[in-house]
């Protein structure tokens, strides 16, 4: 496996962790259909949460976060829609991001919640 495909895993471990710590249910992880995927999948008492976890070694080339582009969050809220109505879901949606730096000495993870909202058109 590639080095930023460990990277991204460890990330996603460390997402997961960090929500079900904060009182999060995991519903799914990479969950996929057709060209889309969603990170993971998550609910609270309130929302069922649509989260992309971004995770970097350094902020040297930007936060974590700034690498959500906006054919990111159009494929996102997809594969979101798809998945509320595949499972007959009317619970309402949130879009996190959940933005990790790692490096040797420390891990920084921080939870944005309401990151984008989905697009009308």
């Amino acid at each position: 496996m590639a080095e930023h495909n460990d990277l991204g895993k460890r990330g996603e471990d460390l997402a997961e962790d960090y929500l079900r710590k904060n009182g999060y249910r995991i519903m799914e992880r990479n969950w996929g259909c057709e060209k889309y995927e969603i990170d993971i999948i998550a609910s609270n008492s309130e929302f069922i949460v649509f989260v992309e976890v971004k995770t970097r070694t350094s902020d040297h080339w930007g936060n974590p976060e700034e690498a959500v582009s906006k054919t990111k969050i159009k494929r996102i809220v997809q594969a979101a829609d798809f998945y509320l109505k595949e499972y007959d879901i009317e619970t309402p949606a949130r879009f996190d991001v959940i933005a990790i730096v790692i490096n040797k000495k420390t891990q920084e993870i921080d939870h944005i919640e309401d990151a984008f909202w989905s697009p009308v058109n």
